[in-house]
């Protein structure tokens, strides 16, 4: 979709939508939905994401991408979406990984948070 004019780079607008069907249309000055404005890989991520519920296991395993990287790409679809990501504790979130991967169990994943919310 051409969301910037060719002539001189300013945000284009959307000024009219027609039905196909019978013919009506409405005229007026329409803003592009902010998905719409989404590069396509981002765009495919949140298709995705909604279509699993948001479920991180199941994107990973749709995509074939790891964990850290599936919120990578949350976080780049957020921000891109004009959202600021929380803050990450990166300590908690490797840990989240580990649970994740099998590398430790719930257990264990639970112990190391509450010791890294300790310091």
């Amino acid at each position: 979709m051409l969301t910037k004019c060719p002539v001189c780079s300013s945000k284009m607008l959307i000024s009219e939508l027609r039905c196909h069907e019978c013919g009506v249309s409405v005229s007026g000055n329409f803003d592009i939905p902010h998905a719409c404005l989404l590069p396509q890989d981002l765009y495919d991520f949140m298709l995705v994401f909604l279509k699993n519920r948001g479920n991180i296991k199941d994107i990973e395993k749709e995509l074939g991408i790891s964990y850290p990287t599936v919120r990578s790409r949350l976080d780049a679809l957020l921000e891109n979406l004009g959202f600021k990501p929380a803050p990450v504790n990166k300590e908690v979130e490797d840990i989240i990984a580990k649970l994740e991967a099998g590398e430790i169990t719930a257990e264990e994943a639970e112990k190391l948070i509450k010791k890294s919310k300790e310091c």
